[in-house]
């Protein structure tokens, strides 16, 4: 499960939610699919407000 620990602007997080299962698509590792999400995210929102909001619960693979 992905959480926001505060609260974030939709279209930010639409972004990073498309980017994340676009990776997830070609890697299987959650972990890893999050943060090449939050990468390409941070590249079009470097507010860390934005991008740093999510984390990863549970299991990573």
């Amino acid at each position: 499960m992905i959480v926001a620990l505060w609260a974030v602007q939709d279209m930010p997080t639409a972004d990073l939610m498309t980017e994340f299962y676009r990776n997830l698509q070609h890697n299987p590792d959650k972990a890893q699919a999050l943060r090449q999400a939050m990468l390409t995210t941070m590249k079009r929102h470097p507010e860390p407000k934005i991008w740093g909001a999510f984390t990863l619960i549970g299991e990573a693979k």
